[in-house]
């Protein structure tokens, strides 16, 4: 080997390995890690008060942050602003504090001495500017300014990814919401109406425009708090729930009123099954809303995004190709089990957004098997595999604010069913995702944390099957053939010790097989083509 060709190699072996680390750079790591000028303080409450100027899509508002100090407090205080918004003055009581800024990072400077570790304070935050508007909402968010037919202002927010930082300033990580909730105070033109989170306490009119006053008591995600502007019909009703009396409201724009009052006649029924599989809707104290929007949908706590046109199915289509999926509007029932995963369940980071979205993407399947029966619900939720495209892991990359594949969806919803058919008990498999619920009632969680949770409280032992499932894109493969008498069959494509319990028929001939990497044999006396159960995501080569 030449010299110059081991230098070529060298090269190449340090590249390889390293490629993820080079699509990530500074930014990246100031948004998505827990730096020096965020691990030291904890948000305890957010209030928002923002003016809407629709007319010339710009915003200006004041932030008032309450934080505690967990730590000896640093030389700064990062808060996230994004580009073009600007930040305009950052003070603490009657003190100034100077700043500077890295892209969508401004470091506030700590008064020197002033704090120390347990104190609590605020810093008041004002801004302004034309922020970022939406290019592909909910996926490329940002504000969408739209019309309604009758040429009223018709606007939202929609920010998970992007980040709240779009549109106001905060500590912009998935793993540090507020523990005291946010108040949210929100000003458009008089006759419109401004709809956020939580409850309105509040609405104030004056010769600058109409002022609603929304309080939320429970922590919020960031990317979940939320704004909506248009010319709106409200109703309210009410559910009896587990938690006592659940209030429901509904705003739709004024000319939907009555088709929406039937799409929306499904919540109540979606409501009480959510609750009999997940446990109590999580946040009673600040009330359920659907809303309706400019763009599809969104998980917004205690304000969901409603964009879907009145549609059964999403956007008027079966995404399983099953036909089962056009018996209910799929934006209501998903958005709306987010409440449980994501909302109240929530990933410190955005890498492990599985837990959100596999889980959410499973309680379809759970509101259909209370709608249509067991049966149809299998058929649904094995049907939605079809949109699995292994592209690469469910899990991203830590700390650079990455998510990892869209397969999150339906591959973490096939994850659920893999589990709850190996539990083979489906009260024990229910009171697993209630007890989830309630162990990380309002909190944050790791990956690690739900997995050793579910396996724990089914009973399985799923390390090597989680490692399988969310951290290669391998779909386990079974090899098998039939010699002589017997079967033969090996997983490929699978990580060290992985294996499951495969049922497999051939006709009248039935068994189950726990598959391995290497080569095992059974006695058979069925057929030369066995047929393997649909319940598991496995391919199959002869």
């Amino acid at each position: 080997m030449t010299k110059k060709i081991f230098i070529v190699i060298l090269y190449m072996w340090y590249l390889l390995p390293a490629n993820t680390t080079f699509a990530f750079n500074h930014a990246d790591t100031l948004r998505g890690s827990n730096g020096i000028g965020r691990a030291w303080w904890d948000a305890q409450h957010y209030a928002l008060a923002v003016k809407l100027d629709i007319e010339r899509g710009r915003i200006s508002g004041t932030n008032k942050i309450v934080f505690k100090a967990i730590q000896a407090p640093a030389d700064v205080m990062q808060v996230d602003l994004q580009e073009p918004l600007v930040m305009d003055k950052a003070y603490c009581g009657g003190d100034t504090l100077p700043f500077t800024k890295e892209g969508n990072a401004w470091f506030i400077k700590c008064p020197a001495g002033k704090w120390k570790q347990g104190d609590v304070d605020t810093i008041t935050i004002t801004y302004h500017g034309q922020p970022r508007e939406a290019v592909k909402p909910p996926w490329d968010g940002g504000i969408s300014w739209q019309l309604d037919k009758n040429g009223n202002p018709f606007a939202a927010v929609s920010c998970q990814g992007l980040g709240a930082s779009v549109w106001w300033p905060c500590k912009d990580a998935q793993w540090d919401e507020p523990d005291s909730g946010m108040s949210i105070a929100l000003t458009v033109p008089n006759d419109l109406m401004a709809v956020s989170n939580g409850r309105c306490v509040n609405q104030m009119q004056t010769d600058e425009g109409t002022t609603a006053f929304w309080e939320v008591k429970n922590p919020i995600n960031t990317y979940d708090a939320t704004f909506y502007v248009g010319k709106y019909a409200h109703w309210h009703d009410t559910l009896m729930g587990e938690k006592g009396v659940l209030d429901l409201d509904f705003w739709v724009l004024h000319y939907n009123e009555e088709k929406a009052r039937k799409q929306f006649a499904i919540v109540k029924q979606m409501i009480h099954c959510f609750e009999y599989w997940m446990g109590p809707y999580p946040f009673y104290e600040d009330g359920y809303k659907l809303v309706e929007a400019p763009y599809l949908g969104m998980e917004h706590q205690s304000a969901i995004a409603y964009g879907n046109g009145y549609k059964m199915g999403y956007e008027g289509h079966d995404r399983t190709g099953t036909g089962i999926g056009m018996n209910f509007d799929y934006i209501v029932v998903h958005e709306s089990g987010h409440e449980w995963f994501g909302n109240n369940v929530t990933a410190r980071d955005i890498a492990d957004n599985w837990v959100h979205e596999g889980i959410t993407t499973y309680s379809e399947k759970l509101f259909v098997e209370c709608l249509l029966g067991k049966a149809k619900a299998d058929k649904y939720c094995i049907g939605e595999w079809g949109n699995i495209r292994n592209d690469k892991p469910i899990i991203g990359p830590y700390g650079v604010n990455e998510e990892g594949s869209g397969d999150m969806y339906d591959k973490g919803a096939a994850i659920m069913h893999m589990i709850r058919t190996m539990a083979k008990d489906d009260e024990k498999f229910r009171m697993m995702l209630r007890g989830l619920g309630k162990e990380y009632y309002h909190k944050l969680v790791t990956t690690q944390e739900v997995e050793a949770y579910i396996a724990t409280h089914t009973g399985l032992n799923l390390a090597s099957f989680f490692d399988q499932y969310l951290r290669t894109k391998n779909i386990p493969e079974l090899e098998y053939y039939i010699k002589d008498g017997k079967l033969l069959y090996k997983f490929n494509n699978t990580n060290k010790d992985f294996t499951l319990p495969l049922p497999i028929s051939s006709g009248k001939v039935k068994t189950t097989i726990n598959p391995t990497s290497e080569f095992q044999s059974i006695k058979w006396k069925g057929g030369y083509t066995i047929a393997v159960s649909n319940d598991f995501l496995v391919e199959v080569k002869k």
